[in-house]
């Protein structure tokens, strides 16, 4: 009992003297709460600027300081191909070799791309910044000369032969284009640059009379330069044949017809000259036979007057009467070859009108020009010849107009229009 007494009066003691000892947390003093001093959204890993070989994958993923799940990722003026995961920020790109061959990449040509990452619950927390991303290709590829056309033409004389020269972009741009032919040319569109239009009209000279087959042909040739001097060449063979000269042809054919409207002007002054002298004759000899049954008449009625003076005088008139014919014919005789005249004439001015309308021009390059020249040629010479005889005045004072209105004049027209038997 006494060694159990011990025992509980030293445990009693232990704990109290345990109890008066401070602990740890009563001693030292507690560490402050940290701060999140990085508030303000940021990309960690940006890098500024991308180098890309062609037929090459990109695979970079941008971080930011915070939790991704509460932001969207999003690029602007990407070139094609060019994506972004809107949830993590991982940025592909396959440079496939299929875009450059097409235009639709280029070569060492930087392209600006603006990168950007937003807060979905906050639309005033947002990131904008831009990466370069350029293409290189470590193969060289040859630009070529691609002209817009065939490589043999055929065309003719006055024909105008026209065409753009592309270019076909390799590792490096054609810079420069010069031009040349197998024979000197003139009065040329010339080209320089890729995209320019080469235009060419071969004069209607420039087939000679002695050239095989009335044409002759020509290779046009387009050189084009990068800033290494490579070269390439694109050839054109234009073959030009001859054709007929319009222009010349033109002025001829208005010259025919001037010369025929002049002519029928003339026409028809003479015309009305044979016809004012037919009127005049008609009129006369009118007046004389009116006079001439005048007086037979009188001299009837007289003959059967009592009075043998008045009798006597009336036997005498019918006489005069009868004598008055002769003098009719002497004075005013009766004028046919004058009106077979007149209308002959009319009929060369309406024949003549007939062909200028039968044989107008169709266009400035009408193919039978020549064929309708030529006719109305032969037609006013054939009617110049037939009419050889007439006297035509040269001059006169009266209009084309009022020309056409005396020989369109109904009264005259229903005077020498054909009579049915």
């Amino acid at each position: 009992m006494k060694n159990t007494a011990l025992a509980l009066l030293f445990l009693f003691f232990l704990a109290k003297t345990y109890s008066q000892v401070p602990t740890l947390t009563d001693t030292l003093p507690q560490p402050p709460v940290p701060v999140n001093t990085d508030s303000l959204l940021r990309i960690i890993n940006l890098n500024p600027f991308f180098t890309l070989h062609v037929d090459s994958t990109l695979l970079y993923k941008f971080q930011i300081n915070k939790d991704e799940a509460d932001y969207y990722w999003y690029l602007k003026n990407s070139p094609l191909g060019l994506k972004i995961n809107k949830d993590d920020g991982l940025m592909t790109f396959k440079a496939e070799k299929s875009f450059f061959l097409t235009g639709k990449l280029k070569y060492d040509t930087e392209y600006k791309v603006n990168l950007g990452v937003q807060n979905l619950h906050d639309a005033h927390e947002f990131v904008d910044t831009s990466i370069t991303i350029i293409f290189y290709n470590t193969e060289i590829i040859p630009s070529r000369i691609k002209p817009t056309v065939s490589d043999n033409l055929v065309i003719e004389e006055g024909e105008t032969v026209s065409f753009r020269i592309l270019c076909e972009t390799g590792s490096f741009p054609i810079e420069n284009i010069l031009f040349k032919s197998s024979e000197p040319i003139s009065d040329f569109k010339l080209v320089q640059h890729c995209n320019d239009e080469f235009s060419w009209t071969p004069g209607y000279d420039f087939v000679k009379d002695n050239e095989d087959g009335r044409q002759r042909s020509i290779v046009l040739n387009f050189i084009g330069s990068t800033k290494f001097q490579a070269r390439d060449t694109a050839s054109v063979k234009v073959i030009v044949k001859n054709a007929l000269n319009y222009p010349i042809a033109n002025k001829e054919f208005d010259q025919v017809k001037d010369n025929i409207q002049n002519y029928v002007l003339k026409l028809k002054f003479a015309f009305l000259q044979l016809d004012k002298r037919l009127k005049k004759t008609k009129s006369t000899r009118t007046a004389f036979d009116l006079t001439s049954g005048a007086t037979a008449l009188t001299g009837t009625i007289m003959s059967t007057s009592s009075e043998d003076k008045i009798k006597n005088t009336g036997k005498v008139m019918p006489s005069v009467g009868v004598a008055l014919v002769p003098v009719k014919e002497a004075a005013a005789p009766n004028r046919v070859v004058e009106q077979n005249q007149a209308s002959l004439v009319r009929t060369s001015i309406k024949r003549l009108e007939y062909m200028v309308n039968d044989n107008m021009r169709i266009g400035d390059k009408d193919p039978d020009i020549l064929k309708k020249t030529n006719k109305l040629k032969e037609e006013l010479k054939q009617i110049q010849i037939q009419l050889i005889d007439l006297p035509i005045d040269i001059t006169n004072d009266m209009s084309a107009k009022e020309l056409n209105e005396y020989f369109t004049n109904p009264k005259v027209n229903k005077k020498y229009r054909l009579k049915g038997k």
